[in-house]
C-alpha cells in the first residue's frame, strides 16, 4: 500500500503548487491548469486548514486573494479592499454558510444573488460623476491602474448618466466594481478573424481579457471587443446604498451595465432554486460562468457581519460542478471485459466532477498508463469526456509521494489473475485473455445468467444459448429481453410452444431478486452469497455501483482481492452500458429485506445430504433470511453433518462453539 503524505507535508506541497498556479495565472498571464483544477486544489487546501488551524501560515494561498500587481502599470491603493469570497461546493455548505451568518446575526436574513462571471475584476472610481480611474484587483490591497485601456471600452461609460432619483451619486466618490469580460460572441468572431488572417487563435475568453487590458498600448486594447458587468457600488457613506439590490438599481439608472440574472431572494431555498437555474442555463449566458455569488441583502447587516481572514462573513462563491477537478490514484485494478480485454481502472478517493461523484475511470491501456504515468498515491487532474465518461487528464507529480512505484501491468495482471494467461498480440494496444473468444466468453455468461443460483430461467440451457449466440441475435446479457418469437422462429432450433416458452420464461424474470441479479452478472469472485451480502449491505444495485473499495471491504467476507474485483467490473464502460440497456428493456432488479425465523443465523454443510441436495438446502436456509456459508468461522451458528464426512470441520465447530445439526435437526429448523 502507497503511503500518503502527512497533513503538514500535503499542505507544503499544496502551498507550493497553488502559488505557482496563481503566479501563472494572474501574473503573467499565463495557465499550468484549468481553474476548475486550481480551484479543487485550494478547496483541498483549505478543508486540511480547517482541519489542522496549527499549520496555517500567513503566506498561505487560503489568506491572500491573488498575485502582485505587475510592475509595467502604476500601483494603487484600494479605499475598500477588492477581497475575494469564499468558495462554496454544495447545498450543504451554502445552508452551513446561512446558519453561521443567521446565528451572528440573531435572525433570518434576506439575500441578493447574481452570476458569477469569469472575467477581470475592475474597479471604477468616478468623481462627482467623472471617471478619472480604473484599478484592477491586483492583492486586493494594491491593484494596476489601467484608466486609459479601460476608457476604451464601450459599457464604461466616462460620465455617469444624469438622473433625478440618485443625484447624490453624482456629488463626490461613487466607485463601481465589476468584471471586464469578452463575450462568447465577440470571442467566436475575433477567433474566426485570425483564423482567415493565418494567425494563432486565442485559447479563452477570461485570459484573453486579462491579457487585453494589461496591453500598454490602448489602441490594441480598443481593437479588441470588451465588456465591462458591474456588480457592486459603493459610498463613502454605505448608507446611501442601503442594500444590494440597490446598488444595482443605482448602477443600471446611471449608465453602468449589469448581468441581467440578479435577483433579490426572500429565503436560501429560493436561493438554492436561482442557482440550479443559473446551473442549468449557463451555457446560454453571454459570458463565460463557474458559478454565483450569494450575498447578504441588507448593507448594514453585511457590514455588521465583517470579514474572517481573507474573505467577507456576508458573502460566498457558488462554485458550478467542475468540469474538471483533483483527487488521488487509491488503486489501479485491472477488469476483464466481455470480449477478453484486460482494461485498466484507476480507482479514486471519490470527488464531484460536472455534476457527478465520480469514483473511478477507465485508463484505457498498458501504454496510456506509461505515457501519462500514473501511479498508485498520484494527485491526477480528472475531466469529464463529452459530459459522460470520466478521464485522467494529466498527474501533478509535484504531489507524488516519495513511495509512489511505476504501474507494473505485466506483474498485476500475474496478481491479480493468477490463473488465467494473457497475451498481446502484435500491433494491439491491449492485452486479452489467452485461448477464449468473444462468443465463447458469452456463451458462459449467458450459461450463468440463466442458471438455477442465478435467474433460473426455465428452457435457457445449454444448448439454446449456443444457438442464440451463434445466430449473432444476442450479443450480450440483455439482449435476451429484446427477443421475440419471430426471432426465435426463424433459427431451426425452435418451434412454436419452445420459442413461446422461452419468450414466456424471460419476462418471468424482468424484476429478478437483486441478490440474483447481482450474482448472474458473472462479476469475479461474487458467488452467490458474496451476492446476498453485497445486497444486504447496499439494497439497491446503484448503491453497490457507486461503492468505493473501502466502502466495500468494510462488508463482511469481503476482502481487497474480491473489492477490487467488483469496483473494476462497474468502472468498466462495457458493463455500465449492459446495465443502462437492461434498464432500457424494463429489467427493474428489487430488493427485500431478509425476514424468517433463520435471520442471523448461519449454517455450513459438511458431507452428503440423504434428503436434499446441497444447493436445494442452501436455497430453503436463505429463503427463511439465513445465511449459507462454505466454511466453518466463529460466526458459524450451526454445522449441519451428513453422510460421509471427515473430522476437520467438525473439529473447528467444537473449537469455535459451533451448535452441531444432524440433517434431520437442520430439516426441523426449515
Amino acid at each position: 500500500m502507497t503511503q500518503q503524505l502527512q497533513p503538514e507535508q500535503r499542505i507544503k506541497k499544496l502551498r507550493e503548487l497553488i502559488n505557482d498556479y496563481r503566479y501563472q495565472y494572474h501574473v503573467l498571464d499565463q495557465s499550468t491548469m484549468s481553474e476548475a483544477a486550481a480551484d479543487s486544489l485550494k478547496h483541498e487546501l483549505s478543508l486540511l486548514e480547517a482541519a489542522h488551524p496549527e499549520l496555517i501560515t500567513p503566506d498561505s494561498p487560503t489568506q491572500r486573494v491573488a498575485g502582485i500587481a505587475l510592475d509595467k502599470f502604476q500601483k494603487v491603493t484600494h479605499k475598500f479592499p477588492m477581497i475575494s469570497l469564499n468558495d462554496v461546493f454544495s447545498e450543504t455548505e451554502v445552508f452551513a454558510w446561512v446558519a453561521r451568518t443567521e446565528k451572528l446575526l440573531a435572525g433570518s436574513a434576506d439575500f441578493f444573488a447574481d452570476v458569477k462571471m469569469d472575467g477581470l475584476a475592475c474597479s471604477l472610481i468616478y468623481e462627482d460623476g467623472v471617471l478619472t480611474r480604473a484599478v484592477t484587483r491586483g492583492d486586493s490591497k494594491v491593484g494596476e491602474e489601467v484608466t486609459m485601456n479601460v476608457r476604451t471600452i464601450e459599457t464604461v461609460p466616462l460620465r455617469l448618466q444624469h438622473q433625478t432619483k440618485y443625484e447624490f451619486l453624482l456629488d463626490g466618490r461613487t466607485e463601481i466594481r465589476g468584471e471586464i469580460v469578452m463575450l462568447k460572441a465577440d470571442f467566436e468572431a475575433l477567433n474566426t478573424e485570425r483564423a482567415s488572417a493565418g494567425e494563432p487563435l486565442f485559447k479563452n475568453p477570461r485570459n484573453l481579457a486579462a491579457g487585453t487590458i494589461r496591453q500598454l498600448d490602448p489602441k490594441l486594447v480598443a481593437e479588441r471587443p470588451l465588456t465591462f458587468i458591474g456588480y457592486d457600488l459603493l459610498r463613502d457613506d454605505s448608507s446611501e446604498v442601503p442594500t444590494k439590490a440597490a446598488s444595482y438599481d443605482m448602477m443600471q439608472a446611471v449608465g453602468v451595465k449589469t448581468s441581467g440574472r440578479s435577483k433579490q431572494l426572500g429565503s436560501i431555498n429560493k436561493v438554492m432554486a436561482f442557482i440550479s437555474e443559473l446551473d442549468h442555463s449557463r451555457d446560454k449566458l453571454p459570458f463565460n460562468s463557474d458559478g454565483a455569488v450569494v450575498k447578504v441583502n441588507n448593507t448594514a447587516r453585511y457590514e455588521k457581519l465583517g470579514t474572517v481572514g481573507k474573505s467577507p462573513r456576508g458573502a460566498v462563491a457558488y462554485k458550478f460542478a467542475a468540469e474538471e477537478a483533483t483527487t488521488i490514484v487509491k488503486d489501479i485494478v485491472l477488469s476483464i471485459g466481455r470480449t477478453g480485454a484486460a482494461t485498466p481502472v484507476a480507482v479514486f478517493d471519490p470527488v464531484e466532477v460536472a455534476g457527478t461523484t465520480v469514483r473511478h475511470a477507465s485508463l484505457h491501456n498498458a501504454d496510456e498508463i506509461a505515457r501519462k504515468d500514473i501511479r498508485v498515491g498520484d494527485t491526477v487532474i480528472i475531466y469529464k469526456a463529452g459530459d459522460i465518461i470520466p478521464q485522467v487528464a494529466r498527474v501533478l507529480t509535484e504531489l507524488r509521494p516519495a513511495s509512489a512505484k511505476e504501474f507494473d501491468y505485466v506483474s498485476e495482471l500475474s496478481r491479480q489473475y493468477p490463473e488465467l494467461e494473457f497475451v498481446r498480440p502484435e500491433g494491439d494496444a491491449v492485452y486479452r485473455v489467452k485461448g477464449v473468444t468473444s462468443s465463447l466468453l458469452l456463451k458462459r455468461g449467458l450459461a450463468h445468467f440463466a442458471s438455477k443460483g442465478a435467474l433460473d430461467i426455465d428452457t435457457l440451457g445449454e444448448k439454446n444459448v449456443e444457438a442464440l449466440v451463434n445466430a449473432g441475435i444476442v450479443k450480450d446479457l440483455a439482449d435476451i429481453y429484446s427477443l421475440t418469437k419471430e426471432k426465435l422462429l426463424a433459427l431451426d432450433r425452435f418451434a412454436e410452444i419452445s420459442a413461446s416458452k422461452l419468450i414466456a420464461a424471460i419476462a418471468a424474470k424482468k424484476s429478478p431478486e437483486l441478490e440474483r441479479f447481482v450474482y448472474g452478472l458473472g462479476i469475479r469472485h461474487v458467488g452467490v452469497q458474496t451476492a446476498i451480502d453485497l445486497v444486504e449491505a447496499f439494497e439497491s444495485l446503484t448503491a453497490i455501483s457507486e461503492a468505493t473499495i473501502d466502502n466495500l471491504e468494510a462488508v463482511e467476507g469481503i476482502g481487497t482481492v474480491i473489492a477490487e474485483s467488483i469496483a473494476a467490473w462497474f468502472a468498466d464502460e462495457d458493463n455500465a452500458q449492459l446495465l443502462r440497456k437492461f434498464a432500457q428493456y424494463g429489467v427493474v432488479p428489487h430488493f427485500q429485506k431478509k425476514s424468517g425465523k433463520l435471520v442471523g443465523k448461519s449454517f455450513v454443510i459438511t458431507g452428503t445430504l440423504r434428503t436434499l441436495s446441497r444447493d436445494d438446502a442452501a436455497d430453503k436456509i436463505r429463503a427463511h433470511g439465513g445465511t449459507f456459508q462454505t466454511s466453518v468461522t466463529k460466526d458459524t451458528t450451526y454445522l449441519v453433518v451428513g453422510e460421509n464426512t471427515g473430522e476437520s470441520k467438525r473439529k473447528k465447530a467444537k473449537s469455535y462453539g459451533t451448535q452441531i445439526l444432524s440433517e434431520q435437526e437442520m430439516i426441523q429448523l426449515l
